[in-house]
Protein backbone atom coordinates (compact mmCIF):
# COMPACT_ATOMS: atom_id res chain seq x y z
CA UNK A 1 0.00 0.00 0.00
CA UNK A 2 1.12 3.45 -0.58
CA UNK A 3 0.50 5.96 1.97
CA UNK A 4 1.13 9.83 1.79
CA UNK A 5 1.02 10.57 5.58
CA UNK A 6 -0.07 14.65 6.02
CA UNK A 7 2.28 15.75 3.32
CA UNK A 8 3.50 18.68 2.29
CA UNK A 9 4.98 19.81 -0.85
CA UNK A 10 6.00 23.04 -2.03
CA UNK A 11 6.63 24.01 -5.57
CA UNK A 12 7.84 27.61 -6.12
CA UNK A 13 5.31 29.74 -4.17
CA UNK A 14 2.49 26.50 -4.69
CA UNK A 15 1.68 24.37 -2.02
CA UNK A 16 0.09 20.83 -2.15
CA UNK A 17 -1.33 18.78 0.67
CA UNK A 18 -2.00 15.30 0.62
CA UNK A 19 -3.17 12.44 3.19
CA UNK A 20 -4.59 9.55 1.84
CA UNK A 21 -3.52 5.71 0.73
CA UNK A 22 -3.80 3.60 -2.69
CA UNK A 23 -3.69 -0.18 -2.89
CA UNK A 24 -1.16 -2.22 -4.10
CA UNK A 25 -1.97 -3.23 -7.81
CA UNK A 26 -4.74 -0.61 -8.05
CA UNK A 27 -4.75 1.86 -11.01
CA UNK A 28 -5.61 5.45 -10.56
CA UNK A 29 -6.44 8.09 -12.33
CA UNK A 30 -5.04 11.93 -10.88
CA UNK A 31 -7.44 14.38 -12.09
CA UNK A 32 -8.06 18.21 -11.58
CA UNK A 33 -7.57 21.64 -13.14
CA UNK A 34 -4.54 22.99 -14.93
CA UNK A 35 -1.89 23.67 -12.36
CA UNK A 36 -3.61 22.41 -9.58
CA UNK A 37 -0.32 20.21 -8.77
CA UNK A 38 -0.63 16.59 -10.31
CA UNK A 39 2.51 16.63 -11.67
CA UNK A 40 3.82 18.05 -8.17
CA UNK A 41 2.09 14.94 -6.56
CA UNK A 42 3.54 12.18 -9.30
CA UNK A 43 6.64 14.10 -8.78
CA UNK A 44 6.88 14.01 -4.70
CA UNK A 45 6.17 9.99 -5.00
CA UNK A 46 8.68 9.36 -7.48
CA UNK A 47 11.21 11.62 -5.14
CA UNK A 48 11.75 14.49 -7.40
CA UNK A 49 10.50 17.02 -5.40
CA UNK A 50 11.30 16.88 -1.47
CA UNK A 51 8.23 16.74 0.98
CA UNK A 52 8.36 19.34 3.94
CA UNK A 53 6.28 17.72 5.96
CA UNK A 54 4.90 14.54 6.08
CA UNK A 55 5.63 11.06 5.42
CA UNK A 56 5.86 8.93 2.03
CA UNK A 57 5.28 5.10 3.06
CA UNK A 58 5.61 2.37 0.64
CA UNK A 59 4.23 -1.28 2.17
CA UNK A 60 6.53 -1.17 5.73
CA UNK A 61 9.49 1.38 3.97
CA UNK A 62 9.68 4.95 4.51
CA UNK A 63 10.16 6.77 1.51
CA UNK A 64 10.45 10.25 2.69
CA UNK A 65 13.81 11.08 2.54
CA UNK A 66 15.02 7.92 0.03
CA UNK A 67 16.76 9.20 -3.51
CA UNK A 68 14.61 8.37 -6.95
CA UNK A 69 16.89 6.05 -7.70
CA UNK A 70 16.34 4.11 -4.18
CA UNK A 71 12.88 4.31 -4.80
CA UNK A 72 10.72 1.26 -6.74
CA UNK A 73 9.37 4.11 -9.00
CA UNK A 74 8.91 4.16 -12.83
CA UNK A 75 7.84 7.23 -14.03
CA UNK A 76 7.04 8.32 -17.56
CA UNK A 77 6.85 12.30 -19.02
CA UNK A 78 4.94 13.83 -21.38
CA UNK A 79 8.00 13.82 -23.86
CA UNK A 80 8.77 10.31 -23.62
CA UNK A 81 12.51 11.11 -22.60
CA UNK A 82 14.55 9.17 -25.15
CA UNK A 83 17.95 9.97 -25.86
CA UNK A 84 18.10 10.76 -30.21
CA UNK A 85 21.31 9.69 -30.36
CA UNK A 86 20.67 6.41 -28.96
CA UNK A 87 18.63 3.17 -30.35
CA UNK A 88 15.64 1.98 -29.44
CA UNK A 89 17.48 -0.74 -27.71
CA UNK A 90 20.11 1.37 -25.72
CA UNK A 91 17.17 3.46 -24.40
CA UNK A 92 15.39 0.68 -22.99
CA UNK A 93 18.55 -0.93 -22.09
CA UNK A 94 19.26 2.69 -19.61
CA UNK A 95 16.33 1.44 -17.54
CA UNK A 96 19.08 -1.35 -16.47
CA UNK A 97 21.96 0.51 -15.98
CA UNK A 98 23.20 3.65 -17.05
CA UNK A 99 25.35 3.00 -19.99
CA UNK A 100 24.63 0.56 -23.00
CA UNK A 101 27.11 -1.95 -21.93
CA UNK A 102 24.54 -4.69 -20.99
CA UNK A 103 25.01 -7.81 -20.43
CA UNK A 104 23.68 -10.92 -22.54
CA UNK A 105 20.96 -11.96 -20.10
CA UNK A 106 20.00 -7.91 -19.86
CA UNK A 107 20.17 -7.87 -23.87
CA UNK A 108 17.62 -10.31 -23.68
CA UNK A 109 15.66 -8.58 -21.35
CA UNK A 110 15.53 -5.27 -23.54
CA UNK A 111 14.99 -7.68 -27.06
CA UNK A 112 11.67 -8.94 -24.51
CA UNK A 113 10.45 -5.65 -23.68
CA UNK A 114 10.60 -4.74 -27.10
CA UNK A 115 8.34 -7.36 -28.24
CA UNK A 116 6.33 -7.09 -25.44
CA UNK A 117 5.02 -3.65 -26.20
CA UNK A 118 5.49 -4.48 -30.29
CA UNK A 119 8.51 -3.31 -31.37
CA UNK A 120 10.26 -6.49 -32.50
CA UNK A 121 12.53 -5.66 -34.88
CA UNK A 122 12.90 -1.97 -34.13
CA UNK A 123 15.83 -1.65 -31.37
CA UNK A 124 18.51 -0.87 -34.11
CA UNK A 125 16.01 2.58 -35.02
CA UNK A 126 17.01 5.97 -33.65
CA UNK A 127 13.64 7.78 -31.91
CA UNK A 128 14.01 10.36 -35.41
CA UNK A 129 13.56 6.84 -37.30
CA UNK A 130 9.96 6.29 -35.27
CA UNK A 131 6.64 7.51 -35.33
CA UNK A 132 5.06 9.05 -31.92
CA UNK A 133 3.44 6.08 -30.93
CA UNK A 134 6.56 3.75 -31.33
CA UNK A 135 8.59 6.51 -29.23
CA UNK A 136 5.73 5.84 -26.94
CA UNK A 137 6.19 2.10 -26.68
CA UNK A 138 10.11 2.63 -26.12
CA UNK A 139 9.50 4.63 -23.19
CA UNK A 140 6.85 2.38 -22.02
CA UNK A 141 9.72 -0.49 -22.60
CA UNK A 142 12.13 1.32 -20.58
CA UNK A 143 9.61 1.36 -17.24
CA UNK A 144 8.80 -2.35 -18.13
CA UNK A 145 12.49 -3.40 -17.66
CA UNK A 146 12.97 -1.52 -14.61
CA UNK A 147 10.47 -3.87 -13.14
CA UNK A 148 9.24 -1.37 -10.06
CA UNK A 149 6.31 -1.41 -7.55
CA UNK A 150 4.73 1.68 -9.20
CA UNK A 151 4.65 3.06 -12.48
CA UNK A 152 3.73 7.18 -12.89
CA UNK A 153 2.26 8.63 -15.51
CA UNK A 154 2.63 12.30 -16.16
CA UNK A 155 0.35 12.38 -19.58
CA UNK A 156 3.00 10.68 -21.97
CA UNK A 157 0.15 9.81 -24.40
CA UNK A 158 -1.05 13.40 -24.72
CA UNK A 159 0.19 14.16 -28.09
CA UNK A 160 -0.84 10.91 -30.01
CA UNK A 161 -4.13 10.97 -31.87
CA UNK A 162 -7.27 9.31 -29.98
CA UNK A 163 -7.41 5.87 -31.73
CA UNK A 164 -3.58 5.34 -30.84
CA UNK A 165 -3.94 6.75 -27.70
CA UNK A 166 -6.41 4.49 -26.94
CA UNK A 167 -4.31 1.39 -28.04
CA UNK A 168 -1.15 2.38 -25.52
CA UNK A 169 -3.79 3.07 -23.00
CA UNK A 170 -4.90 -0.51 -23.12
CA UNK A 171 -1.66 -1.81 -23.48
CA UNK A 172 -0.30 -0.24 -20.16
CA UNK A 173 -3.49 -1.74 -18.10
CA UNK A 174 -2.54 -4.84 -19.96
CA UNK A 175 0.75 -5.10 -18.68
CA UNK A 176 0.12 -3.60 -15.05
CA UNK A 177 -2.51 -6.10 -14.37
CA UNK A 178 -0.09 -8.52 -15.70
CA UNK A 179 2.70 -7.74 -13.57
CA UNK A 180 0.58 -6.38 -10.39
CA UNK A 181 1.87 -2.73 -10.81
CA UNK A 182 -0.14 -0.03 -8.92
CA UNK A 183 -0.54 2.63 -11.31
CA UNK A 184 -0.77 6.32 -11.07
CA UNK A 185 -2.08 8.38 -14.24
CA UNK A 186 -2.33 11.94 -14.48
CA UNK A 187 -5.31 12.74 -16.74
CA UNK A 188 -7.07 15.72 -18.35
CA UNK A 189 -9.32 13.64 -20.45
CA UNK A 190 -12.49 11.61 -18.77
CA UNK A 191 -12.91 8.87 -21.07
CA UNK A 192 -8.88 8.34 -20.13
CA UNK A 193 -9.45 8.01 -16.99
CA UNK A 194 -12.77 5.74 -17.34
CA UNK A 195 -10.97 3.51 -19.53
CA UNK A 196 -7.91 2.90 -17.61
CA UNK A 197 -9.03 3.08 -13.98
CA UNK A 198 -11.56 2.46 -11.90
CA UNK A 199 -10.21 4.54 -9.01
CA UNK A 200 -9.64 8.88 -9.48
CA UNK A 201 -7.24 10.95 -6.79
CA UNK A 202 -9.04 14.68 -7.03
CA UNK A 203 -6.07 17.56 -6.89
CA UNK A 204 -8.10 20.50 -6.41
CA UNK A 205 -7.78 24.04 -4.23
CA UNK A 206 -4.01 22.92 -3.00
CA UNK A 207 -5.09 19.81 -1.90
CA UNK A 208 -5.11 15.97 -3.20
CA UNK A 209 -7.87 14.14 -1.70
CA UNK A 210 -8.61 10.26 -0.89
CA UNK A 211 -9.31 8.21 -4.08
CA UNK A 212 -12.63 7.19 -4.63
CA UNK A 213 -14.65 5.72 -7.54
CA UNK A 214 -13.91 7.27 -10.90
CA UNK A 215 -17.75 7.33 -11.75
CA UNK A 216 -18.78 8.43 -8.59
CA UNK A 217 -16.40 11.19 -9.21
CA UNK A 218 -17.52 12.11 -12.77
CA UNK A 219 -20.90 11.48 -11.55
CA UNK A 220 -21.25 14.23 -9.13
CA UNK A 221 -18.20 16.40 -9.44
CA UNK A 222 -17.30 18.87 -7.15
CA UNK A 223 -17.01 22.57 -8.26
CA UNK A 224 -13.25 22.79 -9.21
CA UNK A 225 -13.49 19.59 -11.33
CA UNK A 226 -17.21 20.50 -12.61
CA UNK A 227 -16.38 24.05 -13.56
CA UNK A 228 -12.73 22.41 -15.72
CA UNK A 229 -14.58 19.66 -17.54
CA UNK A 230 -17.26 22.86 -18.61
Amino acid sequence: MLKLESCTVTNSSFTLRADLQINRGARVAILGPSGSGKSTLLEAIAGFRDVSSGRILWKKSDWTDLAPGQRSVAMLFQDGNLFPHLTAAQNVGLGLRPTTRLSKAEQDTVDTALTRVGLPDMGARKPSELSGGQQSRVALARALVQQRDILLLDEPFAALGPALKVEMLDLVAELVMETKTTLLMVSHDPEDARRISKQAVLVADGTAHAPTGTETLFANPPAALRDYLG
